[in-house]
């Protein structure tokens, strides 16, 4: 099992950025795929970016091209978001997800996919 924090949302004006990290602990990090999720009041969650176990493969979904950033670090067990230009349509709690058993350049989109999730953290953007 592994576990996962979140850190790093907040309050922030359009236009500005911020850089959620997710601290993972208790299993091998290189063993799971990461991906961050979100969820704004009265929506599904949905998928933001994802990163493979080797970190040479990313994916984000079109709404978030050019200003996320997904990145991990080996050394320091943690996968970052590096959300830049934000807009009040980012407004949501972001979640981190690992998922074990994918490929090592494999990523996924689906939610049904990560077997572990953190706890989220609130980015607020306004306007």
């Amino acid at each position: 099992q592994v576990q996962l924090v979140e850190s790093g949302g907040g309050l922030v004006q359009a236009g500005g950025s911020l850089r959620l990290s997710c601290a993972a602990s208790g299993r091998t990090f290189s063993n799971y795929a990461m991906g961050w999720f979100r969820q704004a009041p009265g929506n599904e969650r949905e998928f933001v970016a994802a990163i493979s176990r080797s970190g040479g493969s990313t994916y984000y979904t079109d709404s978030v091209k050019g200003r996320f950033t997904i990145s991990r670090d080996y050394a320091k067990n943690t996968v970052y978001l590096q959300v830049n230009s934000l807009k009040p349509e980012d407004t949501a709690v972001y979640y981190c997800a690992a998922a074990q058993g994918l490929g090592w350049i494999s990523v996924s989109t689906t939610a049904a996919t990560y077997d572990y999730w953190g706890q989220g953290t609130q980015v607020t953007v306004t306007s």
